[in-house]
Order: C-alpha cells, then structure tokens, then sequence
C-alpha cells in the first residue's frame, strides 16, 4: 500500500491491514490456544533491534495466517543475547530464544512454530543470570 491515500478504497485497505495486525497482536479470546510470543523490549532489547524482530514477526504470522498473539514485555535477564523472544506452543512450556533478528525469526516461525522443530538460539531454563546465582 502506498503511503498515501488516494480514496475510500485506499483508506479502506488500509483499515483492514491495520486490523489484522492488531488482533494479531492483541488477541485476548482463550489465548492458550494460540501460539503466544513475547518479545523482550527492554532497552537493551530495543537497542539490539527488538522492534523491527516485533514488527517481522506480527507481519510474517499475519501473512502466514498463524493464528498467534505477539505482545512485548520487559527484560528477561538475557541481555547479552537480545533480541530475545519467547514462544509458547499451544500445550507446551515456554522456549526462549536469543539472537532473533528477522532471518531467524523466519527460521523460528517456518521450523519451530509451524512444525515443532527445534533450532539453534534456545536459552536453556538452567541457564542462571547474575541475580539467580
């Protein structure tokens, strides 16, 4: 869509666009049966390119038509590998991954959301920062 609109269709096209990615990311209806990601957006996280991870990710499972809720949330301690994000499968405990520019954003969605393959970036839940010793 140009950045300019041009008549009603156009603005009507663009109201639809903008809906999808809200309730996209803002799905609240039983979200445990959806694919719940939670990005980092702390400032070490927004420094690190968390933003345009956020953005990839809420166009790529719109496009997709992945049924998922995208929300943010603060610091998750891992700050040496932002942007982190963390992915929730209907029925299974939260993974976290770090590192997750757009590419492997892609990765995650084609391999891990789409059909429960693991790939390379997981934190492990072992993994203590500084404040959990």
């Amino acid at each position: 869509m140009s950045d300019k609109v041009k008549n009603l269709q156009d603005l009507r096209d663009l109201r639809d666009e903008l809906k999808g990615k809200i309730l996209l990311r803002e799905k609240s209806n039983a979200p445990e049966k959806l694919v719940q990601i939670k990005v980092s957006m702390a400032t070490c996280g927004i420094a690190s390119g968390a933003r345009e991870t956020m953005n990839y990710l809420i166009d790529e499972l719109d496009k997709q038509d992945v049924d998922a809720v995208v929300t943010q949330t603060g610091c998750m301690g891992y700050c040496y590998a932002e942007p982190t994000i963390e992915v929730t499968l209907p029925g299974e405990k939260p993974v976290v991954f770090g590192y997750v520019d757009t590419a492997k954003a892609a990765e995650i969605i084609d391999k891990y959301i789409k059909n429960g393959e693991l790939v390379d970036g997981i934190i492990p839940d072992t993994y203590k920062t500084i404040d959990n010793k």
